[in-house]
């Protein structure tokens, strides 16, 4: 697999010279965004207390381990990403209104919303790399610029700017297309799932989710 260093606020053609797969690293300012700062900005029309994307085009899905001291300094350990397919509502709007050209978290979103909401907008989704990385990623955080909104969100779903260098890895999980890595792999998967059963008993109990055809299976 390629590893690629791709700076928060990316040029266009670096983003196009991706492809599904690619491992990245990345350097510069990131924030978080989840749904309290979504809702806030695209429904409660507050400002937005960054320029955005001059200064960042990266919005990772996030609820940073951290805290902030009374002295007002910050402490942060692990960054841990939540599941993006549960902000996929908000993100045409705030794509546009934010001019995000990278969108990082857990587990990726349908096919469709790529190529609906992040193609027309230029934008890319990077997934983390399996479970337990939150320390892994933390490493990549060299500064705790500013957290906003936190007396209105509370901590888990302010907005944290991290200052980072070579934060990752990422995975290239779509492209400039729209095209969506797990869905070419479950593809791939999928024309060999038969061979994993072959010579087992078929299935006894009938359960939620048991049958005997494999490409229907929920796994």
């Amino acid at each position: 697999m390629r590893e690629v260093t791709l700076s928060t606020t990316p040029t266009p053609e670096a983003l196009a010279d991706l492809a599904l797969g690619d491992i990245v690293y990345l350097d510069g300012l990131m924030y978080t965004a989840r749904e309290g700062v979504y809702m806030r900005a695209l429904e409660e029309k507050a400002n937005v207390p960054m320029e955005l994307p001059s200064q960042s085009a990266a919005n990772f899905h996030c609820s940073p381990a951290a805290r902030i001291n009374p002295d007002g300094s910050f402490e942060m350990g692990a960054v841990t990403a939540t599941a993006s397919f549960r902000f996929a509502k908000w993100l045409p709007d705030w794509l546009a209104l934010s001019g995000a050209k990278l969108v990082i978290g857990k587990g990726g979103m349908r096919s469709t919303d790529y190529k609906e909401y992040f193609v027309p907008n230029g934008a890319i989704y990077l997934s983390t790399v399996g479970y337990g990385t939150g320390a892994l990623l933390g490493r990549g955080v060299e500064n705790v610029e500013a957290v906003h909104w936190h007396e209105e969100l509370g901590l888990a779903q302010a907005m944290w700017v991290l200052k980072c260098k070579r934060m990752g890895p990422f995975i290239v999980a779509s492209d400039m297309q729209g095209n969506c890595l797990f869905e070419r792999e479950n593809e791939r998967i999928s024309k060999n799932l038969h061979r994993v059963y072959e010579g087992t008993r078929p299935a006894t109990l009938k359960r939620f989710g048991e049958t005997d055809d494999k490409s229907e299976e929920l796994i």
